[in-house]
């Protein structure tokens, strides 16, 4: 029997939502799809102050850190729109609801004494190795697929380099 004012009983699994949800938590597999479609069009940078947290009726609402970065993606909205649609396949997304809150951080930060993965081994690269990278990114207009193509390339080169070295080759 249940007093008068106690608490309303709710079931589990909506306790459970509502908990992941208030600390930020990906609960479905379609959550944590959306934070990789946000994280490869926004950008490292972009993507550290903002969370995307669900898309309703075609709104995607999104979690931003400041009213500052607020104000800045108001004016990037046309930009970020097109990249997501480029980057999720669909144009499921029709525009964009920010509010101002904590933006949970579900992977630690990278250490700074750690070198980035791209730098480690590169100084197995002959200097034709970096001079053929640039020149064949060079007429790329794209600053974002510029950069994939040099770390594609270079990834590449350095696989032979290093399967040279294990071979006793020059």
């Amino acid at each position: 029997m249940r007093r008068k004012g106690s608490p309303k009983l709710e079931p589990l699994g909506q306790i459970i939502r509502k908990v992941a949800k208030r600390e930020g938590l990906p609960l479905h597999a379609a959550d944590l799809r959306l934070l990789n479609f946000w994280d490869r069009a926004v950008g490292p940078q972009v993507a550290a102050q903002t969370y995307p947290e669900d898309i309703r009726r075609g709104i995607l609402q999104v979690r931003v850190s400041s009213s500052v970065w607020m104000h800045q993606l108001q004016f990037l909205k046309e930009d970020i729109l097109r990249k997501l649609h480029d980057v999720m396949g669909s144009d499921s997304v029709k525009g964009f609801r920010f509010s101002i809150g904590e933006i949970p951080r579900l992977a630690p930060a990278p250490k700074p004494d750690a070198p980035p993965r791209e730098v480690l081994g590169t100084s197995l690269l002959k200097p034709r190795d970096r001079r053929l990278i640039e020149e064949s990114v060079a007429t790329v207009a794209d600053p974002e697929l510029r950069e994939l193509l040099k770390r594609v390339m270079t990834k590449d080169l350095l696989r032979r380099r290093i399967r040279e070295k294990q071979q006793g080759r020059p």
